[in-house]
């Protein structure tokens, strides 16, 4: 069974329970390290938890959610080895696993998407990364760590 880590603050916990209860749906084992309380947690702290537990392995991406998703994602990607996206829909989702190879994806539980945040969900979960071209950016990316 293909395991995802999540992690959520407060901010999210609605729509964090919603995509665990999707990807459940889809045969995933959801291990879920956030929040399912409204009492205020911080983001820094949860995309810690998760990129941790990442990085233990057996993983095939995680999921990261707060109030917009932007500080989620800076935090973990402030974190050697993740490429976390923030797409606004589906294309960029897709882009984000086909060029970026993203391991962590972010959404944001107080947003108004234009398009169904699972729908977004989905579209990186059938994407697959392309190589060639794409992984000479990536190497590129990865060096400017620690920079």
């Amino acid at each position: 069974m293909k395991k995802i880590v999540m992690a959520n603050d407060h901010g999210a916990v609605d729509l964090a329970l919603k995509m665990k209860a999707h990807l459940e749906e889809k045969g995933f084992e959801v291990n879920h390290l956030g929040t399912i309380d409204t009492a205020s947690v911080d983001y820094p702290d949860m995309a810690q938890k998760a990129v941790e537990e990442f990085r233990k392995g057996d993983y095939e991406f995680g999921v990261l959610l707060c109030g917009t998703g932007i500080g989620i994602s800076i935090s973990a990607n402030k974190m050697k080895g993740v490429r976390c996206a923030l797409p606004q829909n589906c294309y960029a989702a897709t882009m984000a696993k086909q060029h970026n190879n993203a391991n962590f994806i972010a959404f944001g539980g107080r947003i108004e998407y234009g398009e169904d945040p699972i729908s977004i969900l989905d579209a990186f979960i059938s994407s697959e990364f392309e190589g060639g071209r794409h992984q000479r950016r990536i190497d590129k990316i990865m060096a400017l760590e620690g920079k």
